[in-house]
Order: structure tokens, then sequence, then C-alpha cells
């Protein structure tokens, strides 16, 4: 299927519907309506119609996806069938819990090796290796990394940052809690927990006082 351009908003989603895809029980039907995904996600079935369609030509009326070949269509989609190599920046508990975490794998992300300014030791737990901060650059050109993880604290953020620019990185995922400058072409993406916790909050809060009316 020719690749189409989404937006960020179906991006978001479409991770929500592999993983329930994943999660159904063998045994069950091979099949799966948009009707079924949306009742199961809590969603509107017009959006997740329109949103299978973004990605898979694979279904039929009142027959739905065959569950296996949406999973592959979606993960195809995303490029979770190609292995994207990264390194992370700041070797603390949430990068080495990160550069531990086994899922990422399923979504095609490998975290070849974390770094930072004094390593407090030479693997996480789980192996990943911890090299100080100045062999950041020639490792990322050694191994043609593209991808950088940043897990530093706001005020270093944006120096980290130029670093793995510097050394050739094209897309970073931060942590941090701070705006970054980069140049044209540079892809970012921000994983604000304080902004998915307020979400979360505002959600729960609207759902006590909806049961509070009944």
């Amino acid at each position: 299927m020719e690749r189409k351009e989404v937006s960020k908003a179906v991006l978001k989603r479409l991770p929500g519907y592999l993983a329930y895809l994943k999660a159904v029980p063998e045994g069950g039907s091979p099949y799966i309506s948009a009707t079924a995904l949306a009742n199961a996600l809590g969603m509107g079935e017009v959006q997740v119609r329109k949103d299978l369609a973004m990605v898979s030509d694979g279904g039929r009326p009142k027959i739905g996806y065959l569950r296996a070949g949406l999973i592959d269509d979606i993960e195809q989609f995303l490029g979770f069938d190609n292995t994207t190599d990264a390194v992370l920046i700041g070797a603390g508990k949430l990068g080495q819990a990160l550069c531990d975490y086994g899922g990422f794998h399923a979504y095609g992300l490998n975290i070849l090796a974390a770094f930072d300014l004094y390593p407090s030791a030479a693997r996480t737990e789980g192996g990943t290796p911890i090299y100080p901060m100045a062999q950041l650059h020639s490792f990322c050109r050694t191994n043609k990394v593209l991808m950088g993880i940043i897990t530093v604290p706001a005020g270093s953020a944006q120096q980290v940052c130029d670093q793995l620019i510097d050394s050739g990185i094209k897309a970073i995922w931060s942590f941090a809690s701070s705006h970054l400058d980069v140049p044209e072409g540079i892809l970012v993406q921000y994983e604000n927990m304080a902004t998915s916790l307020a979400v979360l909050s505002m959600q729960l809060q609207a759902q006590i006082k909806e049961n509070s009316k009944e």
C-alpha cells in the first residue's frame, strides 16, 4: 500500500491499535472490524475506520480486517519492522530504566549505548554499556546512529542536544522539560510526563464529576 501522509494525532493513535491487536487472545476470530476495535478502546467508530484506512487496504465489508495482516500493515507504516539504533544521554535512574526496557524492540528501537558526564557504572543492570560523553561523537559516527534520547535535567538538555547534532543525530526524543533549539531538518519529539499527568488528572476529575451525577 502506498504510504500516505497522516497527522500527528493519527500517529499517536496507531500504537494503541497495535497494542490491542497484539493482545487479543489466540483462538478467537482471525478477523476484527473497525467497530469492534473502536468499542474495545472506547473510541469513535468513524475515527477508527478512517485511521485504519490510512494504513491498510485489507478491510472487507461485513468481515473486517485479518488481524495478522492489519498488525503487519500498522508495523510497516510506523516503521516498526525496521530497527532504529539509538543512543541515550543521561544514565540516571530514568535513563537506565529506558535502556533496560525490553518492550522497545517490538517497536523497532534498539538503544545501543548510554552516555553520561560521570558514569556511575560500566553497564546498566540489563547490560547496556555506559560510556563517558567524550566518546559520544566517535561512537555515533562509527555506528551511524541517527537517533538520540535525552534524559538529562532541563538545564543541560540544550548542550546535550547540540552535541548529539554535532555527532550526526537527525532525530531526538527528549524527556527533558525544556524546549530545544535545533536546525531545520532535525526532528524532535518531546515526552512531557507533567503534561501527560495533567491530562490524566483532568480526565479523572471529569469522570468523578460525571459519576457523581448518577
